[in-house]
């Protein structure tokens, strides 16, 4: 019923899913969604930036632990922002703090969502879904 449609120009898959993932929303900017790249990115940094601010953890990759270690990938698919909070030496967690699960949550809520972002962008780079304008949805 629908023809596929056709790839971006010029864009490669996995460079897409790579500046999706270091930079949220920019693989959607690259391919010529900047509505919903700059909704990306303001949404996603938002969240990160409260999250630490709520006094998060920057979790580590601890393989004995495997809810930790699963934390620290999500967290980790943030990419830039990510690694700019571990440079900084932000994220240190405050576990008495009221903030402290919330800050949590929304670390690793941002990063899978950012997860998410960077599948959708792959789907574009490939032609799987349409470039170029959003759909519109009327109610």
């Amino acid at each position: 019923m629908s023809a596929r449609a056709k790839p971006a120009e010029s864009s490669h898959p996995l460079l897409a899913c790579a500046i999706a993932w270091l930079v949220p929303g920019a693989g959607h900017f690259m391919l010529g969604r900047n509505r919903s790249a700059l909704v990306f990115f303001f949404v996603l940094a938002f969240m990160y930036l409260l999250g630490l601010g709520l006094g998060g953890r920057l979790f580590p990759f601890q393989m004995s632990e495997p809810l930790v270690f699963l934390s620290a990938l999500a967290e980790w698919t943030m990419g830039l922002p990510r690694m700019a909070a571990f440079v900084g030496g932000f994220g240190h967690g405050d576990v008495v703090s009221m903030g402290y699960e919330y800050g949590n949550t929304f670390l690793i809520v941002s990063g899978l969502l950012n997860a998410l972002v960077v599948l959708d962008a792959y789907d574009l780079a490939i032609g799987r879904k349409p470039v170029g304008k959003a759909p519109q949805v009327s109610i």
